[in-house]
């Protein structure tokens, strides 16, 4: 009888705050921050600093799982997500649902954005691409072409007519998304664009890249009768001389530029939601704040700016009347019309400087009352900081650190009832709930590489890389105690079974034995926990892993001279030596029973020992990297290991066979732990996650997960055979060029195949029904027997029904995959579709689509014409159901004004008309400080005047 075993699955994550590979940005609302955690967005509450939900992807049918590489937030609860294969989810935030999932990328989304209304959703990808999609209709509009690598930031420009994108390539590009072209490609920059972004307004448009300054640009916008203006009104634009006279087709002008302080490369550059302020984050610790001036405050700026100019002149002694072009400049500063330039519009406010280095910012939409913004910070140490930007100072309010370490998981250990999982780390030790995964005790401690929680679950132990222990009281979560063990760092602790005392090896050479007991000191009323060293074995090399049998007669020993050593507990004497890893053992375990030993090296080999004889029953080659952890489930000879290869792998020691491989973890995974009863394992990885594996009910069997592997593999190439990644087939032309949206996939090709098949039975079953109605009419009177696989349904609705499971995302792709001979069947069922209300919009999709791919095959078939004719009865249903559209989208207009005239507050204006009052009041309090200052100018001007009248008088 073939043997099953019970499958295991991923059931939680915890430890992760946020992940480097991606961007947080704020919610609509600004009280959730969205934050990437490896596959994960986790919605956190800004005030309470708990994650509220997270976003969490389908479990793949294949491949370890893929992070999160950018994220998107819309004025609604929408979000979307892009991932490293391409794909985009979006989300609704507040139910925590996935809408719909949407492919066409063949590299990792970069960027994404949404246009004003929220409507559109643009992204940007490594293979050089940009798509545009319907979010409403949950597909892929156009593919734009003409960068030559990967994209890097995208901003829409004039309600959404307009797309201006980055990229690698040292260029920017203006796209018209109504004709579907670049109208616009800006050069100029001598290194990669890192990142772009307009103020609210679309007065200026600010590019970073790693040059040493900040470039900006004014943006010109269309009007209706064609011409064009631009938001920046009544100033002369200071082109530097890098771009020619702008014409009418350019929407982008250079304006200026400001030095930045730091030498790093721009990360990002965003402003906030109010346009006053500009954040500038560069690949480092620095996010230097800048103050945007409104048109008057600039103005007044550049008044102020010429005044001292005048002055320092005068006092000098210089002509009024400049030289060359100067002079005509100068004659239209004295008249209305001023030179403002970059510095009299952006001013250098504050500069935040972070402990770490920041991977992304994001202002929050709301303001608060004390500050001029709230900035939330992402670090690369799974850390999330926010600050208050004010005036004349930044603090930092708040952080969300207990809930991650600070450093990847170096060991995590199961208390003896497994309510408890410890994990360390360079700088700390915390204890979780790993039913919950939420984080119970934070402490301070020093770099952790192995660690014990004693059988009361009152006490741990913890070994660091500097040669201590360190005994922490879970109770109270401080560190009671720190003993010098050992000279070099602590590798390894094993309990010694059935009594009280634990074995500790170190790379200074010593296994140590240790009893522990609980004694009251003279200070104190409570019994502490004590611990002494009671015998040292010394060995000739480094020691790496300890290990002491379940029967408390073996100690095993790793070496780095690449043997396990077996000694008798008591003696310790040499029992046995075990060779024949070619690289150092870095983990091991015995089983229950003390028949087997199992090894895990550096060589990547799992090597089974016979513990009577030791002799090696099996090498297995486990992981394509070095195994870092291995552990027999307790009372059997299941056993798991974990590699620097991010895998999970079970396997059956008495038969030698792989029976799963777990995928989920992004980065070398260090260590794991196995419960009791085997019920759940957890693993800690240096992606800084800690990932817990229930075991299920649901049975499974080698031979199914071998050809499970096998198909994988095979799918694998298919998938590479689909993906050119980042070189595209056709030579691209220098103004840009469109594609199609989506991208062929196993998908796609699996839903074509079905509507051909669906075409197939349903022709078929035609012919039966043609052949019934035939001999009904020779008077054979016989019941007519449907074929079963039609679920009841016509041949019409049979084929509709295939086309309607269809992703909306893939249809564009399934369809052109169809054949003419396929297509023109399917196009001879859309007249009896049309009946169905619900399916106008689809119907419509498929025939305009199937038309236009096989326009000139259909013009020249003469069987086609009269599924041609029949298509024109389509235009009546479809003209109804876009008139009912019509009549009840104006109802609802209606109901909403209703509603709104019925429940117009009394101070519904009152903030707007609040922040109008002080705007005014402080710009009267600036023309009052010129007049004041002009005033006190033309005073000593005075002065001085008469003062040298007394001096030529005394003279005389």
């Amino acid at each position: 009888m073939v043997k099953s075993y019970l499958r295991y699955e991923q059931a939680a994550v915890f430890g992760v705050i946020v992940s480097v590979d991606s961007n947080i940005t704020y919610d609509s609302p600004g009280k959730h921050l969205l934050a990437p955690a490896l596959e994960k967005v986790g919605v956190w509450h800004v005030r309470q600093g708990v994650c509220t939900k997270t976003l969490t992807p389908a479990v793949p049918t294949k491949g370890h799982s893929l992070s999160v590489t950018s994220i998107a937030s819309s004025h609604t609860s929408l979000v979307a997500s892009g991932y490293a294969d391409g794909s985009i989810r979006i989300w609704d935030s507040d139910k925590g649902t996935c809408e719909t999932t949407l492919n066409g990328h063949k590299g990792a989304v970069t960027a994404l954005r949404y246009n004003k209304p929220g409507s559109m959703l643009a992204s940007g990808g490594k293979d050089n691409d940009i798509i545009l999609w319907d979010v409403v209709g949950e597909t892929g509009l156009y593919r734009l072409r003409g960068h030559r690598d990967q994209v890097t930031d995208l901003v829409f420009l004039d309600s959404g007519k307009k797309l201006v994108s980055s990229s690698k390539d040292k260029f920017l590009r203006v796209w018209d998304l109504d004709t579907q072209h670049c109208m616009q490609t800006i050069s100029g920059h001598h290194s990669e664009v890192w990142s772009i972004d307009s103020d609210p307004e679309e007065r200026y448009l600010v590019t970073g890249s790693a040059d040493p300054e900040l470039r900006f640009y004014t943006i010109k916008h269309d009007m209706e009768d064609g011409q064009s203006i631009s938001n920046v009104s009544g100033t002369e634009i200071v082109n530097g001389g890098d771009l020619p006279t702008q014409n009418k087709w350019e929407v982008l002008k250079l304006f200026g530029e400001v030095r930045r302080q730091s030498k790093d490369r721009v990360a990002t550059v965003r402003f906030n939601k109010s346009g006053n302020l500009l954040a500038c984050q560069v690949a480092g610790k620095t996010v230097d704040v800048f103050h945007v001036l409104d048109e008057a405050e600039s103005k007044r700026k550049a008044k102020r700016r010429l005044h001292r100019k005048k002055e320092k002149k005068s006092a000098k002694g210089a002509p009024e009347v400049m030289e060359n072009g100067d002079t005509n400049r100068g004659a239209g500063e004295d008249g209305n019309s001023l030179v403002v330039t970059v510095p009299d519009v952006f001013k250098l406010l504050q500069t935040i400087r972070a402990s770490k280095k920041i991977c992304s910012i994001s202002f929050c939409p709301n303001t608060p009352k004390s500050s001029l913004a709230t900035l939330a910070l992402s670090l690369n140490n799974n850390l999330l900081e926010f600050y208050s930007v004010e005036s004349n100072a930044t603090t930092k309010t708040h952080a969300v650190e207990l809930q991650g370490h600070r450093s990847d998981v170096r060991s995590v250990t199961l208390s003896s009832d497994n309510s408890l999982l410890m994990s360390t780390s360079h700088n700390a030790v915390k204890i979780w709930n790993p039913s919950t995964g939420s984080c119970l005790r934070t402490i301070d401690s020093g770099y952790g590489l192995c660690g014990f929680i004693f059988p009361n679950s009152k006490y741990a132990l913890v070994g660091t890389k500097g040669g201590t222990m360190e005994i922490i009281d879970i109770g109270s979560g401080t560190s009671i105690e720190v003993v010098e063990a050992h000279g070099g760092s602590v590798r390894s602790i094993a309990a010694i079974p059935n009594e009280n005392g634990f074995v500790t090896g170190s790379a200074d050479h010593d296994v140590k034995f240790w009893e522990y007991q609980f004694k009251q000191k003279s200070a104190q009323d409570s019994k502490q926990l004590m611990v002494s060293n009671v015998r040292t074995m010394k060995m000739n090399d480094d020691v790496l892993v300890v290990a002491v049998s379940p029967d408390a007669k073996y100690i095993l020993v790793a070496l780095l001279d690449c043997t396990v050593k077996v000694f008798f507990l008591d003696s310790l004497k040499l029992f046995l030596s075990l060779y024949g890893h070619k690289l150092p053992v870095l983990c091991m375990d015995i089983s229950s029973d003390g028949d087997l030993i199992v090894t895990g090296s550096a060589d990547k080999n799992l090597k089974i020992w016979g513990l009577d004889f030791g002799d090696c029953h099996k090498s297995i080659f486990a992981h394509a990297d070095s195994v870092m952890g291995v552990q027999f489930v307790r009372n059997t000879h299941y056993m798991f290991s974990v590699g620097k290869d991010r895998l999970v792998k079970y396997w059956d020691a008495d038969k030698f066979e792989l029976l799963l491989t777990l995928e989920g973890h992004h980065a070398d995974v260090w260590c794991l732990a196995i419960s009791n009863r085997g019920d759940f394992i957890v693993t800690g990885s240096h992606d800084r996650s800690i990932r817990r594996w229930d075991r299920t009910e649901e049975p499974f069997f080698i031979e199914e997960e071998k050809e499970k592997r096998l198909e994988e593999m095979f799918e694998s190439d298919l998938d590479n055979a689909f993906e050119n990644r980042y070189a595209p087939n056709e030579e691209i032309p220098e103004e840009g060029a469109v594609a199609l949206a989506g991208k062929k996939s196993k998908e796609t090709i699996t839903a074509t195949d079905s509507i051909i098949d669906a075409l197939d039975i349903a022709e078929v079953e035609l012919k039966r029904l043609a052949e019934h109605e035939e001999d009904k009419s020779r008077g054979k009177v016989a019941e007519f027997q449907p074929n079963i696989v039609l679920l009841g349904l016509s041949p019409s609705d049979y084929v509709l029904r295939a086309v309607s499971n269809v992703q909306t995302n893939d249809l564009e792709q399934t369809l052109l995959a169809l054949s003419f001979s396929d297509a023109l069947k399917l196009l001879s069922y859309s007249k009896d579709w049309i009946l169905h209300p619900d399916k106008v919009e689809l119907i419509c999709r498929v025939v305009t689509l199937l038309v236009q791919t096989h326009y000139n095959q259909l013009h020249s078939t003469p069987a086609a014409r009269p599924v041609l004719g029949a298509l024109t009865e389509i235009h009546p249903r479809v003209k109804e159901c876009k008139d009912i559209i019509g009549y009840n989208l104006a109802a609802m207009e209606h109901i909403k004004q209703v509603k709104a005239s019925k429940s117009g507050a009394l101070f519904q204006d009152a903030k707007s008309k609040l922040q109008e009052i002080r705007a005014q009041h402080s710009k009267r309090l600036e023309t009052k400080t010129d007049l004041r200052e002009e005033n006190g100018r033309k005073r000593r001007r005075k002065n001085k005047n008469s003062s040298d009248v007394h001096v030529r008088l005394f003279d005389k």
